[in-house]
């Protein structure tokens, strides 16, 4: 990789990886139902955070993550990402930041069931670049084997259990090194002992490798893990700061 496009996956220097500023988001605009789900939200993330968003349902959680993610349009407001804002961006220009930098873990890992996992692993970089070069297949290679799943890299998701399928989502988001992971419930669909291992895993990464991790949950026993609590009431922030000892 050319250090022009190592540059471009990082934030600048000093700055930070992203920031929000009175974002709002409203659907069926122009119309009599037309209804604003956040309300002029301010967030700033720096680089290498580990932060919990919490709230109850409807408020706002998911629309705010998918905004993160640049799954979907912001109504108003400014959301810079590596220094760039992406309000107005085209949907070309929006996959190609999302791609260098943003990786995602979902409740349900959204593995490739006719792909292995070094196959799954290393789909982020097919999507990028449109090929799979040695450095991408090793680079997969290394992070299966730092998830502990080395022995089984050429097993199909259905091979799997439900905590070992998470671990290669956990590598896939890190495939490509981004700056950021976005975690959607990452260990909802998990029972509690999976569960802790998976989100000792995210713990680990995020020490190895210094990723900025934002994780959606509804285990307060999960957010009490992470260092910063963000909290979502209403499509209003209620609360941000470092998570208070138990």
């Amino acid at each position: 990789m050319s250090a022009v496009a190592e540059d471009s996956s990082k934030p600048p220097a000093g700055g930070d990886l992203m920031a929000l500023r009175d974002v709002r988001k409203r659907y069926h605009i122009g119309q009599a139902n037309e209804t604003e789900i956040l309300h002029g939200l301010d967030l700033r993330v720096r680089p290498g955070e580990f932060l919990a968003l919490i709230g109850p349902s409807g408020s706002g959680k998911s629309t705010l993550l998918n905004i993160l993610g640049l799954l979907e349009g912001m109504t108003a407001g400014s959301y810079r990402l590596l220094g760039e804002e992406t309000f107005g961006l085209d949907d070309s220009a929006r996959t190609d930041l999302r791609r260098r930098a943003i990786g995602f873990v979902f409740q349900f890992h959204h593995l490739l069931p006719a792909f292995t996992a070094l196959e799954n692993v290393t789909l982020p970089a097919l999507m990028r670049t449109g090929s799979v070069d040695a450095a991408a297949r090793s680079r997969a290679v290394d992070l299966l084997r730092a998830v502990g799943l080395e022995a089984a890299m050429h097993k199909r998701p259905g091979e799997l259990s439900g905590g070992m399928q998470q671990r290669v989502a956990i590598a896939r988001a890190l495939a490509m090194r981004p700056p950021l992971v976005l975690a959607d419930e990452p260990t909802g669909n998990l029972d509690r002992a999976s569960s802790d291992e998976v989100f000792g895993l995210m713990r680990r990464m995020h020490a190895e490798f210094g990723t900025a991790f934002v994780v959606v949950t509804h285990d307060p026993q999960l957010a009490q893990r992470c260092d910063r609590t963000v909290e979502l009431v209403d499509g209003q922030i209620v609360r941000d700061g470092p998570t208070p000892p138990a």
